[in-house]
């Protein structure tokens, strides 16, 4: 049930990480705040399709 989701950076638009969620339980696309390795700082990462 759980599937694979690529996270993206909003300044840089990098594709730095996955994660795995339930699409039953959590609908609306993630959105968290993690390092980017090439903006060099902590910064807003958005959920990708």
């Amino acid at each position: 049930m759980r599937e694979i989701i690529t996270i993206a950076c909003t300044e840089c638009k990098r594709k730095n990480y996955t994660s795995t969620k339930n699409k039953k339980n959590t609908k609306e696309r993630l959105e968290l705040s993690k390092y980017c390795a090439w903006c060099r700082k902590q910064t807003k990462h958005k959920e990708e399709k």
